[in-house]
């Protein structure tokens, strides 16, 4: 097992060089070729002055510069951020300077879009984007602008990288909180290979596997897709899919044998055919970003009848919690299974004692997959990172766990069942939403006065997103009020933050402190996207 993340390449490289490590279109890496490709990226960031710890973010759809950025800056001793690319300047405004990234990782393209908000980031010193040159007219910005090429080739002899040791950090997730902006997950070198190491050995990860990485790589789950198969020595292939159609393609051509979704792609993915060759290929599959649905599950379970199924949960601040193996997907379909190897995960009530069977608590995470805590964020990480309620008090309490906000129950036999979140964040398509953040971009535009976002349950989407608003002082009512709210949002959210319906009302209900109340509009909108019974 390597020490640290970026080590798992490497060793595989020397165990098996000519082995296909990634795949991408057209292209194959082969293990010894990605280990030169990480080197490179690695000796350039050194031959940029990076600093130990310091930030490299990416912000590029899949492709293989992503995973040479990820892991060359881990192989530099600095910190990698993938940023998911389906975000937006406003967000970007946001992550960028608040953990102060020093490299960015980009493309013409989404630098045009970023021209602003690079100018606002004080730290960022160097751009890099992956188009083969620069165009004629590039964008006023003050930082130094390279090709990849250019930068590959800025680094004219090897530089030493900094030592680091598996504590230190190497990488932060930024992650959708329930209020405000995003927070920044750090995660070390233990939490990443621990959780690699952890997933590999339940799944049964081998050298011979082939996994389709359809997730994000911003997403802690879509990148286990790379350190697991990594660290067995396994290839990966990388896509980002325009159809569900597409992934069932992708299964049958590359021979897939792992693949891992969200929900609402396993919703679409059930009811479609799938080829012999897929059914035969495919040797496991996963879900992440939520529940899987049980009749999703069956209709899983029907047309892929030789592929096991591994129902997962996970939180960011802890990577993977449970899981429920395959063979008690027909017993307890709607649990979330028990605890994964080298974690403990237990239920504690609201006195910090361990709840009895069936009594709902609080799921608490401990062990080497709790991650570091939030960048910059003093007060929400101790809010969230708590000493272990289990250590024997005769030794001083000083490890922290995940307190997750989340209300579960355990069962006699000690299998878990989620009940509900505490908090009020929404889950839409896989993605963890924050109302605030829907609800500042309603305010942004001008036209409200007030705004409330909240998530309903949807059979497709897990939860849907319903923006309420009231009319600015200088908006009427009215159906052009709630188009040109939609526009707005389209034009500065992400397409899984932007509402599936706006409601334009004269006033919001407010609770006894003051403050729009959520519980009554979740009461009073709850079967907005409920299907009536035929």
């Amino acid at each position: 097992m390597p020490d640290l993340i970026h080590e798992c390449i490497s060793q595989s490289a020397q165990a098996s060089p000519d082995a296909p490590a990634l795949l991408y279109k057209e292209k194959c890496f082969s293990y010894a070729q990605l280990q030169h490709q990480v080197e490179a990226c690695a000796n350039a960031l050194l031959g940029l002055g990076i600093g130990p710890g310091e930030r490299v973010a990416i912000y590029l759809p899949k492709q293989p510069e992503v995973v040479f950025g990820l892991f060359g800056a881990a192989a530099a001793g600095a910190c990698f951020v993938p940023i998911n690319p389906l975000l937006k300047p406003r967000q970007l405004a946001h992550i960028l300077p608040h953990c102060n990234v020093k490299v960015l990782i980009t493309s013409i393209t989404r630098l045009e879009l970023l021209s602003e908000v690079v100018g606002t980031c004080p730290d960022l010193q160097t751009i890099v984007v992956v188009d083969e040159r620069l165009p004629d007219s590039v964008p006023d910005i003050p930082q130094t602008l390279l090709t990849y090429e250019a930068f590959c080739g800025s680094a004219t002899a090897p530089c030493q990288p900094h030592r680091r040791i598996d504590t230190d950090m190497t990488a932060i997730l930024y992650t959708s909180g329930s209020t405000g902006n995003p927070k920044g997950v750090v995660l070390s070198h233990r939490n990443m290979v621990a959780g690699a190491c952890s997933v590999a050995s339940y799944l049964g990860n081998v050298a011979d596997d082939r996994i389709l990485a359809v997730l994000p790589l911003s997403f802690d789950a879509g990148l286990s897709q790379l350190t697991t198969a990594f660290t067995v020595g396994a290839s990966v292939v990388l896509m980002d899919y325009l159809l569900p159609r597409d992934v069932i393609r992708a299964v049958v051509r590359y021979g897939i044998t792992g693949l891992a979704a969200v929900p609402p792609l396993w919703n679409q993915l059930k009811d479609l055919e799938w080829p012999p060759e897929a059914v035969q290929s495919l040797r496991y599959i996963t879900n992440t970003g939520g529940a899987m649905p049980v009749s999703t599950t069956h209709a899983l379970q029907r047309t892929l009848p030789h592929t096991l199924i591994f129902l997962m949960y996970g939180l960011t601040e802890s990577f993977r919690s449970t899981f429920l193996p395959p063979d008690q997907v027909n017993v307890r379909p709607d649990s979330m299974g028990k605890a994964i190897p080298n974690a403990e995960i237990l239920v504690i009530n609201e006195d910090g004692r361990e709840c009895a069977p069936r009594e709902p608590g609080e799921l608490v995470h401990r062990g080497a997959l709790v991650s570091l805590g939030y960048w910059n964020d003093p007060e929400k990480t101790a809010e969230r990172f708590k000493p272990c309620p289990v250590q024997p008090p005769q030794i001083p309490n000083t490890e922290l766990a995940v307190w997750s906000g989340d209300q579960v129950m355990k069962d006699e036999e000690g299998y878990l069942y989620f009940i509900s979140r505490k908090d009020e964040m929404i889950k839409t398509s896989g993605y963890r939403v924050s109302p605030t953040e829907v609800e500042e971009s309603a305010y942004a535009s001008g036209l409200v006065a007030a705004a409330a976002a909240v998530g309903l349950p949807h059979a497709g989407l897990g939860q849907a997103i319903l923006l309420l608003v009231t009319p600015g002082a200088e908006s009427t009512a009215g159906k052009d009020l709630e188009e040109a709210v939609f526009a707005h949002c389209r034009r500065e959210l992400p397409n899984f933050m932007v509402p599936s319906i706006i409601v334009v009302r004269s006033v919001l209900p407010l609770n006894q402190n003051g403050k729009i109340d959520r519980r009554l509009l979740l009461e009073e909108y709850k079967d907005t996207f409920q299907v009536a019974p035929a």
